[in-house]
């Protein structure tokens, strides 16, 4: 029978990578962009299979918003930027998430 011990290291890196700031990029609806547009840009620059893509559309269109990205600010500034580029209203919100 094997037994597992949990070594210092695994619990310092446990507890380094349990709190952190988890940053998204929210939508806005708008009466300029057609659905077509608003797919293609978040298959281009977000990487969204056409699906989800399609999804996230029809969530701002009825909803007003939708958060259409998460990670690190780092990694989401350049995506936000290059969807302002092409004419969509979207921001950028910080939560702090605490385990």
């Amino acid at each position: 029978m094997l037994f597992h011990t949990q070594s210092q290291e695994d619990v310092l890196v446990a507890e380094e990578t349990t709190t952190g700031t988890t940053a998204f990029i929210i939508v806005y609806n708008d009466e300029f962009n057609t659905f077509d547009w608003v797919i293609k840009c978040f298959i281009d620059i977000l990487g969204h299979e056409e699906t989800q893509a399609e999804q996230l559309s029809l969530m701002i269109h009825f909803n007003g918003k939708a958060n259409v990205k998460a990670g690190a600010m780092n990694d989401l500034k350049p995506l936000k930027d290059a969807l302002v580029d092409r004419g969509l209203s979207a921001i950028i919100e910080e939560e702090k998430i605490e385990f």
